[in-house]
């Protein structure tokens, strides 16, 4: 463990959306001392993570977690690990659905097995509200949810159960092993987190890409679903009151938004207006996302962790739409001048 005064944390998955943000927040304290490990395979090594590893406070290492060889290079003695690394994405599950089982599976189990057998403090497990999808797909479930709900696989056939069942096994795994080893555990379950550098698949920048570009009517999936988002720095907040409250130990939180609800044809909506687009849209069935609602209860994170979501949706899509537009702008620019290179040349 760290000497008195300072924090030794590792965040896996820290080059990923969660993990950046959650860095940024943490490395403001200086006697953090963060490290972090992610193998790239969807973090991002660009100028905004650089920032962060040119702190004094925050280093990477780059490796695969379903190797046993890359825990070495960790050594022990975290006080907070945040397990975050995740296979993740409707795009990887629905085309690799054995990946998706294979890598959340293996990197947790070996992430335990050192965590438990070392000197480190208290696991923070992210989970997801995919863990409630099929459950509430067949039985009756209360809407908000709360977290005491029984969590269930009903088509193991379907691909997209490898990332609930994954999630699922996953909070089991930490729990059974907390339990037995007496090392403190928190599970933390995200719903529809949002914000800058999240990604281009998520929906939010998806819709906001495709508007820019002038896509009209623009075509929306499920417009008739209800979807409560979540801020990410709301998320990060969460999540480190969760980590650092001895009474969250052995517990389970939703970490969500659940006083803001919107319809994904009213969100289309918002994103067309701050595209300065004509809201002209096109509905269509999602195949794939047969939950019509999704809205998490957050009674307990208010409870214990004193949590309150406080961006509004507006607020949050201002600040992600003006880092999306900023991001679109450059590779586009990129794109010109590399079309003129190639002119020239």
């Amino acid at each position: 463990m760290s000497q008195v005064g300072t924090r030794r944390i590792l965040i896996t998955g820290g080059a990923g959306f969660v993990g950046y943000h959650l860095t940024s927040e943490l490395c403001k304290e200086a006697t953090n001392e963060i490290v972090l490990v992610d193998n790239f395979a969807r973090g991002r090594r660009d100028a905004e993570l650089n920032a962060l590893l040119a702190k004094p406070n925050v280093r990477i290492v780059s490796g695969d977690l379903t190797r046993p060889e890359v825990y070495e290079q960790l050594g022990d003695g975290y006080d907070e690990v945040y397990h975050l690394a995740a296979v993740i994405g409707v795009k990887h599950v629905l085309e690799r659905p054995e990946a998706v089982v294979r890598v959340n599976a293996l990197s947790t189990i070996l992430l335990l097995d050192w965590f438990t057998a070392g000197n480190n403090g208290k696991l923070l497990f992210s989970s997801t509200s995919e863990a409630y999808a099929w459950t509430q797909k067949f039985h009756q479930l209360p809407i908000p949810t709360p977290e005491d709900v029984p969590l269930a696989l009903t088509d193991l056939s379907n691909p997209r159960s490898s990332y609930a069942g994954s999630k699922i096994f996953g909070e089991l795994a930490v729990t059974q092993y907390g339990q037995r080893s007496g090392k403190p555990f928190v599970i933390v379950r995200y719903h529809n987190v949002y914000g800058p550098r999240m990604g281009h698949e998520h929906v939010i920048p998806e819709l906001y890409a495709r508007a820019l570009r002038g896509e009209s009517p623009l075509v929306v999936y499920s417009t008739h679903h209800r979807r409560a988002f979540c801020y990410v720095q709301d998320a990060v907040r969460c999540t480190i009151a969760a980590m650092r409250s001895s009474a969250a130990n052995g517990k389970t939180f939703n970490i969500g938004n659940d006083r803001e609800e919107t319809l994904i044809g009213d969100l289309a909506k918002k994103i067309l207006a701050r595209a300065n687009r004509p809201q002209t849209i096109t509905a269509k069935d999602a195949v794939n996302d047969p939950i019509n609602r999704r809205c998490p209860d957050v009674s307990r994170a208010r409870n214990v962790l004193g949590f309150e979501p406080q961006v509004s949706l507006d607020q949050g899509l201002d600040l992600t739409l003006a880092w999306y537009h900023r991001e679109l702008t450059q590779q586009a620019a990129s794109s010109k001048e590399g079309r003129h290179d190639r002119q020239v040349a």
